[in-house]
């Protein structure tokens, strides 16, 4: 049964169970509601990069932090499109578009950014984005124009999160999503690991994702990426004991939805990753870049895929099983 209703008493639990048991348990559940060998393949790309007024401090674009991340302008429509042309080539099937903006901001930069998921959309690939803060409306153009999924991430939990931000709010974040859900997008929202938050930190994030009245499609469990110049450059690197353990409990929680192994995995070895793959992850980013931080290539992943059994997910099937149905 799917379930809105998780006490942080039973999250606790969860988490803390035997991490053995736990994987055992979270490929359980990932059997009964998916179909194990399949995997979402992911593309990310930063459509307008650095300069970011915000202040969080895991990211190379603020424009407060010095990175070595230069401030490049929105790409042009038909750059955009050559690229997901070569995603959707290399087995992408979700493609996603992320800009360095606060918020959204109805001016032409925004229109350009609509010309470009029309554009993707037509080539029957899943559209996504992720461009900060939305309002009722621009979520509602973004929809028109053939928007499949929204990026919004929590990050942490509500308690922790002003250690990591302080130019936008917990509830700035709930609000955008809110936005999103009304406008008909799926939403894509998850968290990183690795910023400093304890365990409870953690499972207080988790509650607030399985509790919401759906829960989110994509759930994307990011271990922190520790970048030069930034506040927390020499933060520990995240065990991967820790992401498997996040990704088994987020498995549990939100049995549907699809659980991405997203940032940290260059850091990761194919044996640690096929972890993952069997605590639940089923989806992943894959390329060189996700935005301004190193990603696996493209051929390591279709290496991994063969040697692990593991096909992508195609585009909209869960719209195609449903239009099946009735």
């Amino acid at each position: 049964m799917i379930r809105n209703d998780w006490t942080i008493e039973e999250i606790q639990d969860i988490y803390n169970t035997p991490l053995l048991d736990l994987i055992y348990r979270a490929a359980g559940v990932h059997r009964q509601y998916n179909e194990t060998g399949e995997v979402q393949v992911c593309t990310l790309l930063s459509i307008k990069t650095g300069g970011c007024p915000e202040d969080c401090a895991y990211c190379p674009q603020a424009a407060r932090y010095n990175t070595g991340v230069g401030v490049q302008a929105l790409m042009k429509k038909e750059e955009v499109l050559e690229y997901a042309a070569k995603a959707k080539a290399a087995g992408s099937t979700r493609f996603c578009m992320g800009a360095a903006w606060r918020e959204v901001r109805d001016n032409k930069d925004f229109d350009r950014v609509l010309d470009m998921v029309r554009g993707v959309n037509e080539m029957g690939m899943e559209v996504c984005c992720t461009l900060g803060m939305l309002n009722e409306d621009q979520a509602k153009k973004l929809a028109d124009a053939g928007l499949h999924a929204y990026n919004h991430n929590l990050d942490t939990s509500s308690e922790y999160y002003g250690e990591i931000i302080s130019t936008r709010t917990y509830n700035d974040r709930l609000t955008t999503l809110d936005n999103v859900r009304k406008a008909g997008v799926t939403v894509c929202c998850g968290g990183i690991i690795g910023l400093g938050e304890t365990h409870s930190d953690r499972i207080k994030m988790l509650h607030t994702l399985s509790t919401m009245a759906q829960h989110p499609e994509s759930v994307p469990i990011n271990a922190l990426v520790r970048i030069a110049g930034t506040p927390l450059a020499n933060n520990p690197k995240v065990d991967t004991w820790d992401m498997v353990r996040m990704i088994a409990t987020a498995r549990i929680l939100m049995p549907r939805t699809m659980v991405r192994l997203s940032a940290g995995r260059a850091e990761m070895s194919q044996a640690e990753q096929a972890l993952c793959f069997m605590a639940g992850a089923n989806s992943i980013f894959a390329g060189e870049k996700l935005l301004t931080t190193p990603n696996p290539s493209f051929e390591e992943d279709n290496m991994m895929f063969e040697l692990l059994g593991l096909k992508p997910r195609e585009a909209f099937k869960e719209e195609k099983e449903l239009a099946g149905i009735q």
